[in-house]
């Protein structure tokens, strides 16, 4: 018989943030956090981790570049 290893909450949340992060916009990632997440974990932590060195100019020609697609 096999055995399935089973990852943490933790590390499958992360795997699936890294997997919106790449095929959304940053303005709809924003916008889901805030639906995923109301009243869990830290978001103000977590919002820093995924915007680090991103301004609202940045994010804002990221997103318009996206809808340029």
């Amino acid at each position: 018989m096999s055995s399935i290893a089973v990852e943490s909450e933790q590390a499958l949340a992360e795997e699936a943030l890294a997997i919106l992060r790449r095929n959304l916009p940053p303005h709809k990632m924003a916008r889901l956090l805030s639906m995923w997440h109301i009243g869990h974990g830290d978001y103000v932590k977590e919002r820093e981790g995924f915007f680090a060195g991103e301004t609202v100019n940045s994010l804002f020609e990221e997103a318009a570049a996206y809808q340029a697609r």
